[in-house]
């Protein structure tokens, strides 16, 4: 682990202020019914470490707490004790709990995409129903060019357990716009520069899920011209909002 310029005191501050953010932020994936039960998770990058923080794995979302949000290292592995340098170790405060069945992932998805500092996973229906079909999400919504800059894109199959998902992310993610790829027969994950933003991006991929399946039932969407998008995709990355 590289302990950043920060101090041993400032590392335990920002950790803490992590696990409060992701444990809140699961909050919001219940708000907009994108999980059920356990399922889905979040994860947030700790700046300036190569760990990341994640929701354990199992526990009813009602039931969460900052405490219980488990710090890992970028290979998944939960973090216990650590050196960070002139002879002191940081005891990171880890629950006796299991991380994510997903932490590979997110942990893959960390080493290989410096840029990224939040990953989502949802089972949200729409999206998962695009998933299932293996079917890329056409963009022809302004909404769709403004936040994710052309079609979400489908990833291939891969089974839990290893970090099998996290590289189908990165390879269908690292040529495109799209902060969302809906892997093959299991459902969307999202990032983004951080937690929150890699949740907006959850949110956001179902709500367009559900809207083009509409469309397609009372006929053909129409495409919006690649020029268009480029010019939407730009002016909501930089120019929209404060």
């Amino acid at each position: 682990m590289t302990a950043g310029t920060g101090t041993e005191t400032g590392i335990l501050q920002t950790i803490s202020r992590i696990r409060e953010e992701v444990c809140a932020l699961h909050a919001e994936l219940t708000r907009y019914g994108l999980v059920v039960w356990t399922a889905g998770n979040v994860s947030a990058r700790v700046p300036g470490t190569d760990l990341m923080v994640i929701k354990p794995s199992g526990v009813s979302y009602q039931e969460l707490t900052p405490e219980q949000m488990i710090v890992t290292d970028l290979h998944g592995t939960p973090v216990r004790g650590t050196n960070v340098g002139g002879g002191g170790t940081v005891d990171w405060g880890n629950p006796p709990l299991s991380p994510s069945s997903d932490t590979a992932a997110h942990a893959y998805v960390y080493r290989h995409m410096p840029e990224v500092g939040g990953v989502v996973h949802t089972h949200s229906t729409y999206a998962t129903a695009w998933a299932a079909r293996g079917e890329a999400i056409p963009c022809v919504l302004t909404m769709m060019g403004d936040e994710f800059g052309g079609s979400i894109p489908v990833g291939p199959f891969a089974l839990i357990g290893d970090d099998s998902i996290g590289h189908g992310i990165v390879e269908t993610l690292k040529n495109s716009n799209s902060p969302a790829v809906l892997m093959q027969n299991h459902g969307p994950f999202t990032i983004g520069k951080d937690a929150r933003s890699a949740v907006k991006a959850a949110v956001m991929c179902e709500e367009v899920a559900r809207t083009v399946h509409i469309a397609r039932q009372l006929g053909e969407p129409l495409p919006i011209d690649q020029g268009h998008i480029d010019s939407l995709y730009a002016r909501y990355q930089n120019v929209y909002g404060q």
